[in-house]
């Protein structure tokens, strides 16, 4: 049993947190992963892996669109992960993972994840309790071998209240800029609430033994965009990025 509970954890910032300093903030963070960026594609040292999991209007592509738009788009890439295609189902579950990793100098980023495997498929009752356990292990070292290959990894639960998710469930509907993002399922999963909630607490605990889950605040568009972005350009400044030094050739 999970010891994580969701629901003890706030969806939104801490009260005495300054919403139009902490705006600013996060463009300065952002100007530095661009900064950052720009020595990781030179040096060709290390990559970055940033996975955004959360359930349905969680903000997973709000943070695509403003943590990384000013990134240079010649080493970044993102990654939607759908229902795996037939060829892909005739696999293990992570075979689709690795030729999509980060290259070194590159940062990926997954739109959902390996995790939809231990989830979706968990609360749907398509694998069983063993499997679901075997499928943990698996990531564990999965993850691991990433990191040993020099990838740093961002994983970033999007946590969102389920109020927040109603208000912008219902938003799609009316909201002409975001009627393309209404899907009648997202109403049928949103039943299943709870089993998801557990689901994430025990993926949460499982796999955290290579690359730490970080909690992500998302009711707030402002906070959840600061958070991100910090934790992008922490994992970062950790590489101790420098640009290559002048390359001279020598004769005799």
């Amino acid at each position: 049993m999970a010891t994580i509970k969701l629901s003890k954890i706030s969806t939104k910032a801490p009260k005495n947190l300054d919403k139009e300093k902490t705006k600013k903030q996060s463009e300065k963070i952002i100007e530095e992963i661009f900064e950052l960026q720009d020595k990781l594609y030179a040096s060709k040292k290390g990559s970055v892996l940033v996975i955004l999991q959360g359930i349905d209007a969680s903000g997973k592509d709000g943070v695509v669109k403003k943590v990384f738009r000013k990134l240079n788009p010649a080493n970044i890439k993102v990654y939607n992960f759908k229902k795996p295609s037939e060829e892909e189902f005739a696999h293990d579950f992570l075979w689709r993972l690795h030729k999509l990793a980060p290259r070194n100098g590159e940062i990926v980023i997954f739109n959902r994840s390996h995790y939809e495997d231990v989830l979706i498929q968990r609360v749907h009752n398509w694998i069983d309790k063993k499997t679901v356990q075997q499928r943990f292990d698996a990531i564990n070292d999965f993850e691991k071998l990433l990191l040993q290959n020099g990838t740093k990894i961002v994983k970033c639960y999007m946590h969102i209240s389920k109020e927040e998710q109603l208000n912008r469930l219902e938003e799609r509907k009316v909201n002409p800029k975001k009627m393309w993002k209404h899907n009648d399922n997202d109403w049928e999963e949103r039943k299943l609430w709870d089993s998801y909630r557990k689901a994430y607490e025990d993926a949460i605990e499982h796999c955290s033994k290579a690359a730490k889950w970080n909690i992500v605040a998302v009711d707030q568009n402002w906070y959840k965009k600061y958070q991100v972005a910090t934790l992008v350009r922490d994992a970062l400044k950790e590489m101790k990025l420098e640009y290559p030094k002048l390359k001279t050739s020598t004769t005799k």
